[in-house]
């Protein structure tokens, strides 16, 4: 397939872990394609020097620098990029680089507005260009089983799901110091805003796009306490948070309804104490699974009325995702992947289908689709938590696709 030559734009914590895994990744004799990682963008420079000189530190070779992006796309040897910048500015960047010939991978993030996301699909069909949204809990070894079950019938038919993301993040009362932008969302907004780690993967169970689709979402927020009672607990009387208004509310909650019938419930929760998780539940006619207990019954498999551990599940009914049983023979890559393996191989599919000019694994569509559910659900709570359509960005394909 030749060598990919990539860059990164966008420098801060997962800017900066992608050029150094992409780095790590050009010295991999088994990855799929060569890579070269050749130029690198951010308007911090100290940012900038930062990943540029571990990048040299890996492969021997330093790669071009620019604090322009219109600059940086410009790099004539550009093939493929990872747009790793703040949520504002990933839809418009990723345009941008798809009509001067460059696959882009968005890192992730909720949109701004629905135009953005209408301007994703448009740039796209105009250029024949794909954008990659790069979910990688999609690539997570409990994902990959249940899709791989979710194939197989294992659930039955799908009635409802259930995902999220639930993360405690209340330190980002503190993220203006670290030049991070998460905080000026809570500030201003107040909605489902990053609803991808959860939904992506159980878009795929649920067949959206490829038959099936999403119609509309309800979208209702609690009241915002989290950061303000952490602030005040952890942070000087004079801090800056302390005389700001919190607009997001601690829990969103938003259901949405596809064209098929099934429902999925999906929830924001990151300003409370709590452990990490992403809340999933698949329930179909034969069965059920929880993340939180990790835990699965199956109708006529399981013992009756007896919850099973899912893990011993799939190792005892041979449900492993081939990609995972091939992944784990070969050797996870935990050694420069910051979440178990999963990075790894998102980075790889997305690597993988610019070398082979094919089509990216979440594609253009489903790329607009995650990124629209956060100005809809902005939408619905502005309304009173009336219901709003979800727009069908394939005009009908998604019945043939």
């Amino acid at each position: 397939m030749g060598k990919l030559k990539i860059g990164v734009i966008g420098l801060g914590g997962r800017g900066r872990f992608h050029a150094e895994m992409l780095a790590s990744m050009s010295k991999d004799a088994s990855f799929p394609c060569e890579l070269e990682v050749v130029a690198l963008c951010d308007v911090y420079q100290d940012r900038l020097e930062a990943a540029a000189a571990a990048v040299k530190e890996k492969t021997g070779a330093m790669p071009s620098a620019y604090t322009n992006e219109n600059e940086f796309l410009n790099h004539e040897k550009l093939q493929a990029i990872i747009v790793a910048t703040s949520w504002q500015t990933h839809i418009s960047i990723a345009a941008k680089a798809m009509k001067k010939g460059i696959r882009p991978a968005i890192e992730c993030g909720g949109a701004s507005n629905l135009d953005e996301c209408f301007k994703l699909v448009s740039a796209y069909e105009d250029t024949g260009i794909p954008c990659m949204f790069l979910e990688n809990c999609n690539y997570g070894r409990d994902e990959m089983a249940l899709l791989n079950m979710t194939q197989k019938g294992v659930f039955g038919e799908l009635i409802h799901i259930q995902c999220g993301y639930q993360h405690d993040l209340r330190t980002i009362a503190q993220s203006w110091e670290h030049r991070h932008y998460r905080l000026d969302h809570h500030i201003h907004r107040n909605g489902e805003f990053y609803p991808m780690h959860g939904l992506g993967p159980m878009m795929k169970l649920l067949k959206i796009f490829n038959g099936n689709r999403f119609v509309s979402l309800v979208s209702i927020s609690s009241k915002a306490r989290g950061i303000k009672e952490w602030a005040k607990e952890h942070l000087p009387a004079d801090h800056h948070i302390q005389n700001k208004t919190i607009n997001q509310g601690d829990i969103i909650t938003t259901v949405l309804k596809t064209s098929n019938g099934e429902t999925l419930l999906l929830t924001h929760d990151t300003t409370l104490p709590r452990p990490y998780s992403r809340g999933g539940r698949v329930q179909g006619t034969k069965g059920i699974w929880m993340e939180d207990n990790a835990s699965i019954y199956i109708e006529g498999v399981s013992p009756s009325h007896t919850w099973e551990n899912f893990h011993d599940f799939i190792e005892k009914h041979g449900y492993e995702h081939p990609t995972w049983a091939q992944y784990q023979k070969d050797g996870v890559k935990e050694g420069y992947d910051g979440h178990g393996g999963m990075d790894y191989l998102v980075v790889r599919e997305f690597a993988k289908s610019a070398a082979e000019a094919s089509e990216p694994p979440v594609d253009t569509y489903e790329a607009a689709l995650l990124a629209c559910i956060t100005p809809l659900s902005e939408k619905s709570i502005s309304l009173g938590s009336h219901p709003v359509e979800i727009p069908d960005f394939t005009h009908g394909l998604y019945m043939t696709r």
